[in-house]
């Protein structure tokens, strides 16, 4: 056997029976490598069964991925793999058990084999102070987009973030670094997002990592944010029910002599439109009497202004006197200091009104504050189209509500159901 093909020849029939022998008696798998079909966006690993003691079946074992995804060529990948599975076939060989402890059993092999126990045989690999850590990597994002967002957004990233490194840990802490994230990992996550939530608090979580995920493509710090692959899943959103006319004028009434401070804060959401959270933004600065106009920071955009209605004006107390600087609303008074973040004051609010308004009428989970401008906006457009085209009314009450576009306000009016059609009884007659 002079040439290398037919050593090479004997000793892979060597190979191929001893495997066979391995296979017959079923201890354990012959080690194999999964190469995702070649994609390299994909991790690489080796994985064999082994048998359970306790069961006494064969179950497939942690697969082991060493440092073989850090190589970007298939040929290094395959190569390091290949060097883990004949290692891995030695040590079950061997008698090496992955249900017991090995260290007797390794330290007779290292001292029949002249090894050091400590000393390892020198393996190509990346060095690991090149490579950026998940928590490095997720910070420098949390950095490039704190100039960029508003703090309510900048802590729901820091707060989904941190549960999916959790999680991560938990499931798959062999994950140290970021190049070692791929969109399998976090398809798993978002699937137990959905399992233990919603399909929207599932397609928010996939939009928060997604966006500090493509900072860090932007930023070179990974090759490709393959989030935004994993599709939206389609939701049912959330809505408020609209209160009849006779509703309203109950709530308001009974307002006015159990809780004037909320029944005000309620009439700047139906008369001027106001969302909750842009009520709880407003200082005694942002109302400008004399001019009939209110300055305050909407969803879509950072400042904006509208008319102040006179039935609202005539509502209000003396302001002029009082420092610009305070909150509108505290949960005592008008105009005062209230050291929280919106978010608190808001939330502060929809308990207030939950607690007052929504517990002594049996109001259902469908009516919030919210409600009272589905409400007005209702009552508005259909008082509006009734002297003038659709499209007329359409114009006139996007002036008054605020929205961006007219699709954005014909969006909205068909959610709350604001257009409906005339009687159509001698039609079906």
């Amino acid at each position: 056997m002079s040439t290398l093909n037919e050593l090479l020849n004997f000793e892979c029939q060597n190979e191929h029976v001893l495997e066979h022998d391995l296979q017959m008696k079923k201890n354990f798998s012959v080690p194999k490598i999964y190469n995702a079909k070649g994609d390299l966006k994909k991790r690489w690993y080796v994985y064999f069964s082994f048998r359970n003691p306790e069961t006494d079946k064969l179950e497939r074992m942690k697969n082991i991925y060493g440092k073989s995804n850090n190589y970007k060529t298939k040929e290094d990948r395959l190569s390091v793999l290949t060097t883990y599975r004949k290692k891995l076939l030695q040590l079950l060989k061997a008698g090496f058990n992955p249900f017991e402890d090995n260290s007797d059993l390794y330290s007779k092999r290292s001292l029949k084999e002249n090894i050091h126990p400590l000393k390892q045989e020198p393996q190509p690999e990346i060095a690991e102070e090149n490579k950026t850590t998940l928590r490095v990597a997720f910070d420098f994002g949390l950095k490039i987009k704190e100039k960029l967002v508003n703090p309510r957004t900048l802590r729901n990233y820091e707060n989904r973030i941190k549960s999916f490194l959790e999680w991560l840990n938990e499931n798959h802490p062999e994950i140290k670094f970021i190049d070692e994230l791929n969109k399998k990992d976090i398809a798993q996550f978002l699937n137990e997002v959905l399992y233990r939530t919603s399909a929207r608090t599932r397609n928010n979580y996939r939009l928060d990592l997604g966006s500090i995920l493509q900072a860090l493509e932007d930023n070179d710090v990974i090759e490709l944010n393959f989030i935004k692959k994993i599709p939206v899943l389609k939701s049912i959103p959330e809505r408020n029910k609209t209160y009849t006319k006779e509703k309203q004028e109950e709530i308001f009434n009974f307002l006015e002599e159990n809780d004037p401070l909320l029944l005000l804060f309620i009439k700047f959401i139906s008369y001027n439109f106001l969302r909750p959270i842009e009520v709880c933004r407003l200082t005694i600065g942002d109302l400008d009497l004399k001019n009939k106009t209110i300055r305050f920071k909407a969803k879509n955009s950072p400042l904006k202004i509208k008319l102040i209605p006179e039935l609202l004006i005539n509502d209000l107390p003396d302001l002029s006197k009082m420092d610009k600087s305070l909150q509108l609303f505290t949960p005592n008074k008008i105009g005062g200091e209230w050291e929280t973040v919106v978010e608190n004051r808001r939330d502060y609010f929809s308990k207030r009104f939950k607690r007052v308004v929504k517990d002594h009428f049996k109001l259902g989970e469908d009516y919030g504050l919210y409600s009272f401008r589905h409400t007005s906006i209702t009552k508005l457009f259909r008082e509006l189209v009734k002297n003038s085209s659709p499209n007329e009314a359409e114009s006139k009450l996007m002036l008054i509500t605020g929205h961006s576009t007219i699709t954005a306000l014909r969006k909205y009016l068909r959610d709350i159901d604001a257009e409906l059609p005339a009687d159509y009884s001698d039609m079906l007659r």
